[in-house]
């Protein structure tokens, strides 16, 4: 993984921070620390970051909006 990758799963996870257990809110705030720090983040704690992005974001279905850009047939 990456530093983009690092970047982006901590701004997503700080919006969803509010679905979170207490426990899950703990470890963002520790990720979030070394992430100030610059620390890039060694495979097990980009492991258990990952898991927590899977856990908690949804990727929105964009197959529901397809009615809207369909072409008329005139």
């Amino acid at each position: 993984m990456s530093y983009r990758d690092q970047v982006k799963y901590l701004e997503t996870l700080q919006r969803l921070e509010r679905k979170m257990d207490s426990k899950e809110k703990e470890e963002l705030k520790m990720f979030i620390k070394r992430h100030k720090d610059e620390e890039e983040f060694d495979s097990v704690s980009m492991n258990r970051l990952k898991e927590l992005h899977d856990k908690y974001y949804t990727p929105v279905d964009k197959s529901k909006y397809d009615a809207f850009f369909k072409k008329s047939n005139d």
